[in-house]
């Protein structure tokens, strides 16, 4: 009888672990569930909102702003949008000879720039990006600057949704429209207003090239006053331009 006891309290300890660590898997699963759920509710809806409203600022604005101590002349807004139709042909073939050549051929990520870049920071003590105009325009309207790995992929979520939810013309509107194009500077048509005095339309070839050639390290190199690598890096922009 004692035996029989002890047989019947350890098949209801058993029961009770089995249900216990099904209740558990049940919650995990549905957490994890209901995480997936609101992650792709709140990545998927702006870019759906994007692909037809312009963005009204962007993550880094904000965050040039804070780092100027709050100044007042960062903008906090974009106050010159212009549409695609509306700029110079020339800043739209500049750009892609200096940021992304493939970037009508590839669907958001140039894997042969990718691998020469990995290559080139594995081997040498540079450091090397890839980024295409589609992973720049999903860094800048969705993200932050840093380097972390949680960014990156990210940015690469991002960069698919924009590829496959927004056609190529948006994404080259959005990206003219809202990088960065010096301290305090963002989009082509502030840039163009500012450094030559007439709207991103009337950009010349040569003009647009000196623009699109900053575009690496815009608070740095300057339009203004370019740096011989900037002369430099304009005159190969030219050139590919002529050939396209």
């Amino acid at each position: 009888m004692l035996g029989e006891e002890c047989a019947h309290a350890s098949r209801e300890k058993k029961n009770l672990k089995k249900k216990i660590q099904t209740v558990i898997k049940i919650n995990f699963f549905k957490l994890f569930f209901d995480f997936l759920i609101i992650f792709l509710i709140f990545t998927i809806a702006p870019v759906l909102v994007y692909r037809l409203v312009d963005p009204p600022t962007t993550p880094l604005l904000w965050i040039r702003w804070v780092e100027s101590g709050y100044y007042k002349s960062y903008p906090t807004y974009l106050k010159h949008w212009v549409p695609l139709n509306k700029i110079s042909p020339n800043l739209v073939r500049a750009v892609i000879a200096a940021e992304d050549q493939k970037f009508f051929q590839h669907s958001g990520f140039d894997w042969q720039a990718v691998k020469a870049a990995i290559k080139v920071n594995i081997e040498t003590d540079k450091t090397v990006g890839a980024s295409t105009i589609s992973m720049q325009t999903a860094r800048n309207v969705f993200l932050w600057q840093n380097r972390g790995w949680l960014r990156k992929s990210l940015e690469a979520w991002f960069t698919f949704l924009i590829e496959n939810l927004w056609t190529k013309e948006r994404i080259l509107e959005v990206y003219l429209n809202v990088i960065e194009w010096g301290n305090g500077i963002f989009g082509c048509e502030q840039a163009a207003l500012k450094y030559f005095k007439h709207s991103s339309k009337a950009l010349s070839p040569v003009e647009s090239a000196l623009m699109a050639s900053v575009l690496p390290s815009p608070r740095i190199w300057s339009v203004l006053d370019p740096q011989p690598h900037v002369s430099d890096r304009q005159s190969r922009i030219l050139g590919l331009m002529s050939q396209k």
